[in-house]
C-alpha cells in the first residue's frame, strides 16, 4: 500500500530536506564510529555506536514508510560494510555478528516503515468513511428536507381542494381527511379517524359497498353520482370516486375517496330543464290545439245532426260513438301535455321508444307543417323495451326535432328512425339540412353555445345531460349542405322482473370501473 509522503510537512521541511536530514545523521553515526576507532575502539563504543545507525533508519521509515525504511536500511549497510571491513574484520568476520546486524537494519525499517504506512492507509480509509459518511448524511438530510417539503406542498394543496377527500387504510378506517371532506359531512378529523367509511354518514348510497368492492380487489375505481345524507338532516347530491391505493409491488395500501358536492349544480340543472322543457311546451301550443280542434270540430258536426232531430237510432248511435271517441282523443292530448308540462318525480320504467316518438310526432307535426318541413317515421315491428323516464325522453326527441325544423328555412324533411344491436337502442333523428360546419361540430353540447339569434344554448347541453344519465350517449354528424344526424344510444332493458324502478339520474348500477 503507498505511503504518505511525508508525516512532518507540519514541521515546514520539505522532502529533500528530509532526505537531507537522514543522510546526516548516517554522516554522524559513521563519524562517531571513526572516532571511536582512532582511539582504539573500545567494544562498548562499537556496540553503542552500531546501536545510532537505527536513528535515522526509523526516522526515514516514519517520515517515508516502508520504501523510505528500506532504503535508509541498504545506506546504512554500505557504510556499515566499510566500517567492518575497515576496523573489525570484514562483513563476513566468523561469528557473523555483522550480517546479523545487516539484517536487523533491514528488518527494523522494513517493519517499522511497514506498521506506519499500514496505520496511515487505515486512518486515511478511516477519514474517507467519516467524509463520505458525512457527505451521505447530508445528502440524506437535504433529501428528507425534500420529501417533507413535498409531503407539505401535497398536503397543502389537499386542505385547498373544495372537493372532500379522504384516505383509508386496507380495513376501511378513515386515515386522513380535508376540510372539505369535514365541511361536508359535518364531521372533523379527529371524530373520524380511524372510524369506519360507513359511520361517517345515515345514508350513504351504497359508498361503503364501493370502497369495500375496491379494496377487495374487484375494481380499481368506481365513480357514481347519488344523495346522501349526513347525521345532522342534510340531504346533500354529490359526486364519488373511490380509487385504490398501490405500492410498487401491486400490494393495496388502501384507497382515496373524492366527494363532490354537486347540490347547487344538480339544482341549477333541474331548473335549466324545466325552463326548456317550458320553451318546448310553447313551441307544441300550436300544434296541440290543432289536435284538439280536430276533434272538436266532429263533435260540433255530429252534435248539431243531433240536434236537427232528423237521427234513426243507428245514427244516433255513430253519433255518440264518434264523439266518445274524439273526446277521449282529446283527453290524451290534454293529458299528454300536461305532463309534459308539468311532470311528476321522474321515475325510470320499461317503456318501448316508439310509443316516445310518437308522441313526440304528434306533438311536434302542425309546428313541422308551418315550416314546410315533413316528419317521417321509420321504426322496425319488434324493438326491445329501454329502462327511461318517459317524460324526459320526450323533451330530448323534441328539442332535437324542433332544433331540426328550425334551421331549415325552405323546408325539408325529419326523419325518425329507431333500430336494436348489440345491447343498445339507437334513435337517429336526421334531417336535410344546411348542416353544422366542422369546426363548430364538438361544440354543440356545451352550455350556452348556439347558432340562432333567439337561441339560449342550453337546449342540446340539457339533452346530452338526460342521455347521460340514463346511461347511454348521444352521437352528431353532419356534412355541411348535407344535413345533420342526431343519434341517441340507450342499453337494452334487462329482462322482464330483473330490472328495478329507480329516480332518473340515479346511478341503476354499482358505479363505474376505469
Amino acid at each position: 500500500m503507498p505511503a504518505p509522503l511525508s508525516r512532518t510537512r507540519g514541521f515546514g521541511r520539505t522532502l529533500p530536506g528530509e532526505a537531507a536530514l537522514i543522510a546526516a545523521g548516517l554522516v554522524a553515526v559513521a563519524g562517531l564510529h571513526l572516532w571511536a576507532a582512532r582511539y582504539g575502539d573500545p567494544i562498548q563504543l562499537h556496540l553503542a555506536f552500531t546501536r545510532l545507525y537505527y536513528v535515522p533508519i526509523l526516522y526515514a521509515a516514519w517520515v517515508f514508510g516502508v520504501r523510505g525504511g528500506a532504503l535508509a536500511a541498504l545506506a546504512t549497510s554500505v557504510v556499515f560494510a566499510l566500517q567492518a571491513h575497515m576496523f573489525h574484520g570484514g562483513l563476513f568476520e566468523a561469528s557473523g555478528s555483522h550480517l546479523i546486524e545487516v539484517a536487523s537494519f533491514f528488518v527494523v525499517g522494513g517493519l517499522f516503515g511497514w506498521l506506519l504506512d499500514l496505520h496511515a492507509a487505515r486512518r486515511a480509509e478511516s477519514l474517507e468513511v467519516e467524509v463520505s459518511g458525512g457527505s451521505a448524511y447530508r445528502k440524506l438530510e437535504a433529501r428528507a428536507m425534500e420529501i417533507m417539503i413535498v409531503r407539505n406542498y401535497i398536503d397543502t394543496v389537499v386542505r385547498s381542494l373544495s372537493s372532500g377527500v379522504l384516505t383509508v387504510g386496507p380495513d376501511g378506517s378513515v386515515t386522513t381527511a380535508n376540510p372539505a371532506a369535514e365541511r361536508m359531512l359535518g364531521v372533523t378529523e379527529g371524530q373520524m379517524v380511524p372510524r369506519p367509511m360507513a359511520s361517517l354518514l345515515s345514508d350513504d348510497a351504497g359508498l361503503d359497498k364501493d370502497l369495500a368492492k375496491v379494496l377487495g380487489g374487484r375494481l380499481p375505481r368506481l365513480a357514481r353520482e347519488a344523495e346522501v345524507r349526513t347525521f345532522d338532516g342534510r340531504a346533500l347530491h354529490v359526486r364519488t370516486s373511490v380509487s385504490r391505493m398501490v405500492d410498487g409491488s401491486g400490494r393495496i395500501l388502501g384507497a382515496v375517496v373524492t366527494i363532490n358536492d354537486m347540490t347547487e349544480v344538480h339544482a341549477l340543472t333541474e331548473r335549466l330543464i324545466r325552463a326548456d322543457r317550458l320553451a318546448a311546451l310553447g313551441q307544441l301550443t300550436a300544434g296541440v290545439a290543432h289536435e284538439i280542434r280536430n276533434p272538436l270540430t266532429a263533435v260540433r258536426t255530429w252534435a248539431q245532426i243531433l240536434e236537427e232531430g232528423r237521427c234513426n237510432p243507428d245514427t244516433i248511435a255513430k253519433a255518440t260513438a264518434v264523439i266518445r271517441e274524439e273526446t277521449d282523443r282529446v283527453e290524451r292530448v290534454i293529458d299528454t301535455l300536461l305532463r309534459f308540462g308539468r311532470p311528476p318525480e321522474p321515475v325510470v320504467g320499461r317503456l318501448d321508444v316508439r310509443d316516445v316518438l310518437r308522441d313526440v310526432a304528434l306533438f311536434t307535426r302542425r309546428f313541422a307543417d308551418r315550416g314546410g318541413v315533413t316528419i317521417v317515421e321509420e321504426y322496425p315491428g319488434d324493438l326491445p323495451d329501454v329502462l327511461a323516464d318517459a317524460d324526459q325522453l320526450k323533451q330530448v326527441f323534441v328539442n332535437l326535432v324542433t332544433n331540426a325544423v328550425q334551421v331549415m328555412d325552405d323546408g325539408g324533411t325529419v326523419r325518425l328512425t329507431a333500430a336494436a344491436a348489440d345491447g343498445f337502442v339507437r334513435v337517429r333523428v336526421a334531417d336535410d339540412g344546411p348542416g353544422i360546419p366542422s369546426e363548430e361540430l364538438s361544440r354543440v353540447f356545451d352550455p350556452f353555445f348556439t347558432r340562432r339569434e333567439d337561441g339560449t344554448g342550453l337546449g342540446l347541453s340539457i339533452v346530452h345531460r338526460i342521455v347521460e344519465e340514463h346511461r347511454g350517449h348521444i352521437e352528431v354528424t353532419s356534412r355541411p349542405g348535407e344535413g345533420t344526424v342526431f343519434t341517441v344510444v340507450l342499453p337494452v332493458a334487462p329482462p322482464q322482473g330483473a330490472e328495478r324502478t329507480v329516480p332518473a339520474g340515479e346511478d341503476a348500477g354499482e358505479g363505474e370501473g376505469s
